[in-house]
């Protein structure tokens, strides 16, 4: 590894696994510290995956550490805004700063439009829309403070591009997302923070655990052919977490040092028609 990040310190939510955990380990190869936070316990009964457990939360730890760098891990729920200061505010007096934060934390829930209860949709707009929201304002004035700019990455989805049938509140949070990325890119351009949204198509991840392909396949039944919405031109069809933490190491790196307010796509070409 190039070391792209030597010297930084990364705050990562949703970490305990997928994605998340592949931003912490990519990060902490090219040399930044990390602060994660995953919830690494029950997620809202709507949600037909299976949740994050304080033993995957460890094994990032384990990873994390044997890169050599150092993590500190909390267990804690984006949707509490005061936890995350005081995990933030205990890792940046622990590490000495803040540089970059990726807001990763986010559910998804397949089921038709009139099947979506008022729960459920509050739950998906509360992670991801709000929960999204704490994690910035949690850690943006620790990088405003220490004077170096940096870069602040909100993992969105290819949803947040075009849209994932048989999920309204995903797609509608998703682009939440990204309009929320753009104005705080305005906002925090005056202090070189660079914020940026990541659009993943899908991802080899425990999201498909569980439930989970039952109920696209039972919301796919009520509306067929729907899903070819979002068919990806490469052969693939689908990526690695690896292959959506290199898009975010190029984002939190200084190679990226003059993109700011993007919708950055690693979606295999899905939402491109």
């Amino acid at each position: 590894m190039t070391e792209r990040l030597a010297g930084k310190v990364a705050f990562i939510t949703g970490a305990a696994r997928g994605q998340g955990r592949a931003h912490a380990v990519r990060m902490a190869k090219e040399g930044a510290d990390i602060i994660a936070v995953d919830i690494a316990g029950p997620l809202p009964p709507s949600v037909p995956y299976d949740s994050a457990t304080p033993e995957d939360l460890d094994e990032t730890v384990r990873l994390v550490e044997a890169t050599g760098k150092r993590i500190i891990a909390t267990a804690a729920d984006t949707r509490d805004h005061d936890a995350l200061k005081t995990i933030v505010g205990k890792g940046v007096a622990e590490f000495g700063r803040l540089d970059v934060i990726v807001a990763n934390a986010g559910i998804t829930v397949p089921e038709p439009w009139n099947d979506t209860t008022p729960e459920s949709f509050r739950d998906v707009m509360d992670i991801n829309v709000t929960g999204t929201w704490n994690t910035v304002m949690a850690g943006a004035q620790h990088i405003i403070d220490g004077g170096r700019g940096g870069s602040i990455i909100l993992i969105s989805s290819a949803a947040g591009i075009k849209m994932q049938p048989f999920m309204v509140h995903y797609t509608a949070s998703k682009h939440a997302v990204a309009g929320m990325a753009r104005a705080f890119a305005a906002e925090l351009g005056k202090h070189k923070i660079r914020v940026n949204s990541l659009h993943p198509g899908a991802v080899n991840t425990p999201m498909g655990t569980g439930d989970m392909l039952a109920a696209l396949n039972r919301a796919n039944d009520t509306n067929p052919g729907l899903m070819q919405m979002v068919t990806p031109f490469l052969p693939d069809y689908i990526a690695e977490p690896e292959d959506i933490a290199d898009a975010a190491i190029w984002l939190a790196s200084d190679e990226s040092r003059y993109v700011t307010a993007s919708r950055v796509a690693v979606d295999l070409g899905s939402t491109q028609f």
